[in-house]
């Protein structure tokens, strides 16, 4: 979450004439993230989030987020539920950005997730593969390997401002991927972003997941890379064995990882650090000066890849093989 448009009261009052949301008590904007605009509303009916769709997300797109978030909870995946106009729409449009309301998730991300946590997380993942399994609508992933290339093009010239001798090495990684990204894993509805920052807890309890935007189809084994990037590196960058067994082992528990997913895992997650690294690198090249948002550090992701790249068998990360 971000702000990148500002919003005035007035025009806010005017937006939610359009709902049935109640009265505007306050609002404020949500710095964390980088895609969308967000605000968090209080009204007298009950705290909703405010987003504004920014340029670089497809308008053609929200059908298949809001939709999804909508099929999910039918299928008793807890997750924030878009709020209909009077019309029955579930877009509207403020400060010339395409905007929806959406109702706020009770919980709070955890900054220092331990292994227990980590199994609660593999489990929702897997069990939100299997809600999304009969999901209609289709969104490729924008993010895989063509995406990649997209970004890196754009970034390569300046990478070695980041740090000496990037350029090379991440030509290198995009080398190795054009010949070894796999095709042919299980595909389904993958969350694509599932951070500790998109997860709520309430004490020990995961109350749901948020944040849906990077949402498509992909491999269901790619998420869980993602997650184990995200969920099971400490600070310091160590990757944390016992964090991973218990995210892998939460997934497996709800739904199966086959054998060519669990071999394919070192180049799933070698790909997404490499993933979360361009989009990283470019928004730390253009971000706009004074864009309230908190840019984060590609070269995090840079080891993340460095590690990946020196695992030999998938054990390495606490699964049983």
């Amino acid at each position: 979450m971000a702000v990148y448009t500002d919003i005035n009261e007035v025009d806010l009052r005017n937006f939610l004439t359009a709902y049935d949301a109640g009265d505007l008590l306050s609002y404020k904007g949500i710095a964390e993230g980088v895609e969308n605009s967000n605000f968090l509303l209080h009204t007298t009916k009950a705290p909703l989030i405010l987003t504004l769709y920014e340029k670089r997300v497809d308008r053609g797109d929200l059908p298949f987020f809001l939709g999804l978030m909508e099929h999910l909870a039918s299928r008793g995946l807890t997750c924030p539920l878009p709020l209909p106009r009077r019309d029955g729409a579930l877009l509207g449009e403020l400060s010339g950005r395409p905007a929806a309301l959406i109702s706020f998730l009770e919980g709070m991300w955890l900054r220092k997730p331990e292994a227990r946590h980590c199994r609660e997380v593999g489990a929702a993942l897997a069990a939100m593969h299997l809600a999304g399994a009969d999901f209609a609508l289709k969104r490729p992933n924008a993010l895989s390997l063509e995406g990649w290339k997209g970004l890196w093009e754009k970034s390569a010239a300046r990478a070695d401002e980041v740090e000496k001798g990037l350029e090379d090495e991440i030509g290198a990684e995009m080398a190795f991927f054009s010949q070894n990204w796999p095709n042919d894993l299980p595909q389904g509805v993958i969350h694509a972003d599932l951070f500790p920052d998109n997860v709520f807890f309430l004490g020990d309890r995961l109350s749901g997941l948020i944040d849906f935007y990077f949402a498509c189809n992909d491999m269901l084994a790619y998420d869980v890379s993602i997650c184990l990037n995200a969920w099971c590196f400490e600070k310091n960058g160590d990757y944390n064995v016992t964090k991973g067994r218990a995210l892998l082992e939460g997934y497996r528990s709800v739904r199966a990882l086959s054998d060519a997913e669990i071999a394919a895992l070192p180049t799933l997650a070698r790909g997404s650090a490499l993933r979360f690294f361009l989009t990283r690198l470019y928004d730390w090249l253009t971000t706009p000066a004074g864009a309230l948002v908190v840019k984060k550090d590609p070269l995090e992701y840079l080891g993340k890849l460095r590690f990946h790249r020196g695992v030999v068998s998938p054990g390495e990360y606490g699964i049983d093989v």
